[in-house]
């Protein structure tokens, strides 16, 4: 028997658990100190009242004979399917029910898809860079390539044509940078595709929160996209589903690989290695797309915009460069004084009792930079930021 010796090539623990154990550790020697999480993005808002009563009707349906249900379809329940769908198509996006698979969360999606693909394929990711993306591909022992991104070109990698990749990971508006792509730049990085015969492996999480009509919510509003694109998206942070875990993941007809159709092959692994997101579950995401849903999820929405504004106000006063906080839940900062990210992590736990994300966590290029979230509640926020002001201010 022999172990996978891929994992040794991995860190030794994943960065926010890291971030979870040195929090630990100070709150044991300091066990009054009142501290304040911006770190993990997780979500804070109670969920959607429809979403809620649309799970509890069924759960009530599961004590009749009529109402129960087991085994559900594995690409999902088509009243889901054809309610993405309709969302796809209220912002004058095409892409049909059955292109759809519903799954439990597009994190699980993002490392599962690559069972699709040859370990010889070299991957292409930004720095920095959200880690599941790397740790997947690293697991598998694929070659990872970056893309540099950086202050100079606003966090946001264009295209190289010197580099050849095969498989190429975009998130925008991007964990962690905050910063998000127009659609005449996702045009290029579709034609780099297109014409190197690569795979754009897109995460749409945070779209739901661009304001910016500049900015694409869906790689499919760009031409051609459809040759070459898998869109990834969640309901983790639009209806606070990070507990109930609900995602799903766009694989067009036209996405046609060496004659076999990636859809086909998608279906076939899930229906060996996946049994289905929950029924009721898929019934309180189905809710978030009713009258009622929609707008409750855009109250939530504007909850954490309004939390992400209260952090950039603050940034804004001390004169810290930052990008996101706009068209995203992330603050993206250059750390105060030249300090390095988990010096910056150290000081703002000691000094101000605030919990971010250092930045170098997320690769190279995030060395001197941090990140906040806006996910927690507007006391929680302003506190922060007030004790952020007064210390370094």
């Amino acid at each position: 028997m022999k172990l996978n010796g891929c994992y040794d090539d991995l860190k030794d623990s994943y960065l926010f658990h890291t971030v979870a154990v040195r929090t630990g550790e100070y709150k044991e020697k300091h066990p009054d100190a009142d501290i304040i999480k911006l770190g993990i993005g997780d979500v804070t808002r109670p969920l959607p009242a429809a979403c809620v009563q649309a799970m509890k009707a069924a759960c009530d349906e599961q004590l009749t004979v009529e109402g129960f249900r087991g085994y559900g379809p594995y690409e999902g329940f088509d009243f889901l399917r054809e309610a993405i769908s309709g969302y796809y198509a209220r912002r004058g996006t095409k892409v049909a029910a059955h292109e759809i698979y519903v799954s439990d969360g597009a994190k699980s999606d993002i490392g599962n898809i690559l069972d699709l693909f040859d370990r010889d394929n070299t991957v292409l990711v930004p720095d920095p860079v959200y880690p599941v993306y790397v740790d997947t591909n690293v697991m598998c022992g694929r070659k990872v390539i970056y893309a540099q991104a950086n202050r100079e070109n606003g966090f946001l990698p264009m295209p190289d044509e010197a580099v050849d990749a095969d498989l190429i990971y975009i998130c925008s508006p991007n964990n962690p940078t905050g910063a998000a792509y127009t659609r005449e730049a996702l045009k290029e990085w579709v034609g780099y595709a297109n014409s190197h015969g690569a795979l754009i492996l897109y995460d749409a999480a945070y779209e739901a929160f661009v304001t910016d009509p500049s900015l694409a919510r869906s790689i499919y509003e760009i031409e051609d996209s459809r040759y070459c694109c898998i869109e990834f998206c969640s309901f983790s942070k639009n209806a606070g589903f990070t507990g109930e875990r609900c995602g799903w993941c766009v694989l067009p007809d036209e996405l046609v690989v060496n004659g076999k159709k990636l859809a086909d092959m998608w279906l076939r692994r899930q229906s060996t290695r996946y049994n289905g997101t929950p029924y009721v579950i898929q019934r309180g995401a189905e809710a978030a797309f009713s009258a009622e849903g929609m707008i409750q999820t855009a109250e939530n929405i504007e909850y954490y915009r309004k939390n992400a504004r209260m952090i950039g106000g603050c940034l804004d006063a001390l004169g810290i460069y930052y990008t996101g906080g706009v068209n995203s839940p992330y603050i993206w900062m250059r750390c105060p004084d030249g300090l390095g990210s988990w010096e910056f992590f150290d000081l703002l736990l000691d000094k101000c009792r605030v919990v971010g994300t250092p930045g170098e966590g997320f690769g190279a290029c995030g060395k001197g930079y941090f990140r906040l979230t806006s996910f927690n509640t507007h006391e929680k926020t302003a506190e922060a930021a007030d004790r952020i002001r007064k210390y370094f201010g």
